[in-house]
């Protein structure tokens, strides 16, 4: 089963609330960006301003050199996954194992230049990777489906590995992506940018709802 997952990327309260409006009548999972300056160029809204409807599904993406320093304060808002960085620093067993203890599921994002193999050692912590083609802490960028051979090796090494793509999602690559074995589409400025979002939405399903209905016959 395919997941489409609207990505929030806002640097403040307001058009956080106003995305999060936007997207809240039909979607039931989405990815949140967090950014501190460290791994991108820029800064995004603190943690202590997000928040998401019940019934939602929340994936937080920590784009965070440090990220075991802001790990209490994201992990008191109780999403299900938290993404961090194959890029950062810090112990990344002891934050896979506090937050498994915890109930929460451990993913890692890879730049377009880390290769996959990087994450072979640590695979049994691992429950998600998030491949990463696009323009780190903002909308926009290209899919660029060479990076699709990181999700081969991954699922080779794991095959029940969720993994995730974003940057330069969109209709015309969203079944090229999915039959490649992507799991969650991470979906940002095309959505943000549609004129109905709620239309943006539905016609990616429909993309990819042939990939679904092909991967449940098997």
């Amino acid at each position: 089963m395919v997941d489409i997952c609207p990505t929030i990327t806002a640097n403040n309260s307001e058009d956080y609330q106003q995305y999060i409006e936007r997207i809240a009548p039909f979607t039931v999972r989405i990815h949140i960006d967090l950014a501190d300056g460290t791994l991108t160029d820029n800064k995004l809204i603190n943690p202590d301003l997000i928040w998401w409807p019940g019934g939602v599904r929340a994936d937080i993406h920590i784009m965070y050199k440090h990220p075991d320093r802001h790990l209490p304060l994201i992990m008191d808002l109780r999403p299900q996954l938290i993404i961090v960085h194959a890029e950062a620093d810090g112990d990344f067993n002891w934050l896979a194992s506090t937050l498994h203890r915890n109930g929460m599921e451990v993913g890692v994002a890879l730049l377009a230049n880390t290769p996959a193999n990087v994450l072979f050692e640590s695979i049994g912590l691992i429950d998600h990777v998030l491949i990463f083609s696009g323009n780190l802490g903002s909308y926009g960028g290209q899919a660029d489906l060479s990076l699709l051979d990181k999700v081969h090796n991954l699922k080779a090494i794991k095959p029940q590995l969720e993994i995730s793509w974003d940057g330069g999602v969109n209709d015309s690559n969203a079944l090229a992506l999915t039959t490649a074995g992507v799991d969650v589409l991470n979906v940002g400025g095309y959505l943000q940018r549609a004129e109905s979002i709620e239309e943006a939405y539905a016609r990616l399903e429909k993309v990819v709802k042939g990939n679904n209905t092909a991967t449940n016959d098997n």
